[in-house]
């Protein structure tokens, strides 16, 4: 079944994107494999990072491979765990795990160092493996929606997720701090992902408690399964009723109470604090403070790609708004997120720079420019490329599948990254020549963004209301093309895979090899393995990460410049 829905689905631009997705990840496997051949532990730890991925991917992703729902089985009456298991190897077609078993297979090449005996124990550990990773992510989305039906559920698993996810972007920081001069840590070898090695390497058991784990893990599922349909029960307490003098203000009690109510929402902005918090605070484990009063920023620029698509988000409900004479929807949106984000990040910013000396008033400057710049990108982006949701009453019983193109709202995340971050920039650079100067630039910069970008989008929605509400009932464009607003035009599949290498690999040459190695290079800290400006001469290290910075931002470039040229060859020949 999942083979044919996959066969007739899988074309065009969900196809190309799926191909884009499974040549970067045959480059990961390969570099796996290429880590088995070393000695020591790197292996293990590749595997514990994939692991990683499948758990908290998904999450991300709209709650993973959703291709055959639980619900289409709901008439048919099979037993829990039945269908948990008919579920499991359905689970193993696709790319992802087809790729994953690619990376597996550095198991044969780490048993065929050891003995014969061990590259063919190597064969069943790898199926007993990819089955751990596959229910741990089965395992840990089922209990992050049932986590999602309570307020408590739901702050607890966005902590987790947030955390998790930061621990991803700083595990260098780990590594260097408990790597024991150059040497992956003990545990990790140990961990569930490293049971295949220890297998391969004469640990029979480890395959027996494999076994045993998958068994749990299916038991687990096939319970999970049985409350995935069921309901959330609403509060019993009243609501106190929503008093509004205007419409702009009734707008802003609307989307206020929505903040309060909407479990979705209390996870993302949770996640986006707890990611901003654990990000900063890493490199305490170094003794290095100065990445922390950053946290604030950061949990602006996160929270603004988790609210990306706010109308999109709302589906249908649009049409309250447009039949709302006067209503300044915009404007409304804008202040109740300035109200729900601007006081937690600059208690978070101010408090934070008060105990690293000197970065007050940068952290001010950036946390001024960056609000008034999220507050501006996010309706405007949610307009102009806006993802059509699924209305709340339609969805399964996954609430993290809130709209059916996590493809696009993924790039839409990725793109309100970097504007949010870019209207940050000029206050920044100020700041850093001229002091408290900062200040004044980020707060122009942020009223600027505020009241500009708020009026492009007040604009857009009124001049485009009526087909952005068509696009949300049926996914559509009113001239007939399909998909959204932000979607990545037809190209070569060549093209395709440059465009998805440069918007995902870009970051690492821009920041930790770029902007954050010149922060360490400055500081004299040059005993950490992660950062090539370490390594080079004294004369060499500016240099090389200038190189960094000129290669990252010309790997965005590159993508953005084939990306704009696929879509004007395409706008030719519609015309």
């Amino acid at each position: 079944m999942k083979v044919a829905i996959l066969r007739h689905s899988v074309t065009g631009q969900r196809g190309g994107t799926m191909a884009t997705g499974g040549v970067l990840g045959l480059v990961l496997a390969a570099g796996t494999i290429y880590l088995a051949l070393l000695d020591g532990d790197w292996a293990a730890a590749a595997y514990a990072v994939w692991m990683l991925g499948w758990i908290i991917g998904p999450v991300f992703s709209g709650g993973g491979d959703e291709t055959l729902r639980p619900e289409f089985f709901a008439l048919v009456g099979l037993p829990p765990a039945r269908l948990a298991g008919g579920l499991l190897v359905s689970a193993f077609v696709g790319v992802a795990p087809a790729v994953s078993l690619i990376a597996l297979s550095g198991l044969v090449v780490a048993g065929a160092r050891e003995s014969a005996v061990a590259a063919l124990v190597a064969v069943p550990a790898m199926v007993l493996q990819l089955a751990v990773f596959v229910l741990l992510s089965k395992v840990a989305v089922g209990l992050l929606g049932i986590a999602l039906r309570s307020r408590v559920g739901a702050i607890g698993a966005g902590v987790i997720n947030g955390v998790v996810l930061a621990f991803l972007g700083q595990a260098w920081v780990f590594a260097v701090a408990f790597g024991q001069g150059g040497r992956i840590p003990e545990f990790v070898r140990y961990l569930p992902s490293g049971w295949g090695l220890l297998a391969v390497r004469g640990g029979y058991w480890a395959l027996a408690a494999m076994a045993v784990l998958i068994v749990l893990l299916l038991g687990a599922w096939a319970a999970l399964l049985t409350r995935r349909a069921g309901a959330s029960r609403p509060s019993a307490r009243g609501r106190r009723p929503m008093r509004a003098g205007t419409a702009g203000t009734a707008v802003v009690a609307k989307e206020l109470r929505t903040w309060s109510r909407n479990l979705v929402r209390n996870h993302q902005l949770t996640f986006a604090l707890a990611y901003g918090l654990f990000f900063a605070g890493a490199p305490l484990v170094l003794g290095w403070a100065g990445l922390l009063p950053w946290a604030g920023p950061m949990f602006i620029v996160m929270a603004a790609a988790m609210t990306s698509n706010l109308y999109g988000t709302d589906g249908t409900a649009l049409w309250l708004s447009l039949m709302t004479p006067g209503a300044s929807d915009v404007r409304g949106r804008q202040r109740a997120w300035l109200v729900i984000v601007g006081p937690v990040a600059v208690v978070l910013g101010v408090a934070l720079a008060l105990v690293v000396e000197g970065t007050m008033p940068l952290i001010l400057a950036a946390t001024a420019a960056l609000l008034g710049g999220a507050a501006g990108l996010v309706p405007l982006i949610s307009v102009f490329a806006l993802v059509p949701g699924t209305d709340p009453q339609k969805r399964g019983g996954n609430p993290l599948r809130t709209s059916e193109d996590d493809g696009s709202l993924t790039g839409l995340a990725y793109l309100v990254l970097v504007l949010v971050a870019l209207t940050g920039a000029p206050a920044i650079v100020v700041a850093v020549l001229y002091g408290w100067w900062g200040v004044a630039a980020g707060v122009g910069t942020g009223v600027l963004c505020y009241w500009g970008l708020g009026l492009l989008a007040e604009r857009r929605l009124a001049a485009r209301g009526p087909e952005l509400l068509h696009m949300m009932r049926t996914g559509r464009r009113p001239d007939g093309g399909a998909g959204t607003a932000f979607k990545m035009p037809d190209m070569p599949k060549v093209q395709r895979v440059i465009v998805m290498t440069c918007w995902s690999l870009g970051a690492i040459p821009l920041f930790p090899q770029g902007i954050v190695a010149v922060i360490f290079v400055n500081n004299g800290m040059l005993e950490h393995s992660w950062f090539l400006a370490t390594y080079m001469e004294p004369g060499l290290r500016a240099p090389t990460v200038a190189v960094m910075i000129v290669l990252g931002v010309a790997m965005y470039g590159t993508g953005l410049w084939l990306t704009y040229r696929a879509k004007r060859r395409a706008g030719a020949v519609t015309g």
